[in-house]
């Protein structure tokens, strides 16, 4: 009978101590901003599918890899999509956010206007798929497409590009634009690109929480 495991020899070890590894990582991640101001600068499709890659390696559970990362750089179908995201964003700020959400996103200076859209050279929008093409089972969906989002920003990231993870609210019009099928949900819509040479982003977004907030040990 074969074995459902094969050896481990492909290990990735650091050429510096593990503290130090984590620091320089650290070090690229926490200069990450979400950016609305892109630059019309070109990233290359061979760019995007490293990026697809890393985040196609996240683990998911019984490795069924739920997600579909839909990469738009066709000018016409991003402004169909920046259509459709303002047209709910102009619901969500008129009716469908409470008066708390309202404050808490007003120091980030958001709005109805969506124009990085268009703006930004690539639009990869992520979708979880309630099963898979096949019809078979999925499992812990939500978590398997969230940690490959993760990485896909922290690729983008190392990459020397910036994102955003915007989600306007419902997005099943993106399913409808992208002609995607009933059981892939629209989760995540990423904006990659460059920031534009007059880039501002939120002060508010520069703080993060002390660690011991956020970090127990015992």
């Amino acid at each position: 009978m074969t074995s459902p495991f094969v050896p481990y020899p492909d290990r990735y070890t650091p050429p510096v101590p593990p503290e130090r590894a984590a620091a320089d990582f650290y070090d690229v991640l926490r200069r990450r901003r979400s950016v609305r101001m892109f630059s019309e600068r070109p990233v290359s499709r061979e760019t995007i599918e490293w990026l697809v890659r890393s985040a196609h390696s996240a683990p998911s559970g019984a490795n069924k890899q739920p997600w579909r990362f839909v990469c738009v750089q066709d000018p016409a179908i991003k402004a169909r999509i920046r259509a459709g995201a303002e047209q709910e964003e102009r619901e969500f700020y008129a009716r469908r956010a409470n008066a708390e959400w309202l404050r808490d996103l007003e120091p980030l200076g958001t709005d109805e206007n969506k124009a990085f859209l268009e703006v930004a050279p690539w639009l990869v929008v992520v979708f979880q798929l309630a099963h898979l093409d096949d019809g078979s089972q999925v499992y812990y969906l939500k978590e398997s497409v969230g940690l490959a989002c993760g990485m896909f920003l922290a690729a983008a990231q190392f990459a020397g590009l910036a994102t955003l993870t915007h989600t306007p609210s419902p997005m099943a019009f993106l399913g409808e634009i992208l002609g995607r099928g009933k059981h892939e949900r629209p989760f995540l819509l990423i904006p990659v690109g460059y920031p534009s040479d007059d880039c501002e982003v939120p002060s508010k977004a520069l703080e993060r929480r002390p660690l011991e907030q956020v970090m127990t040990v015992v």
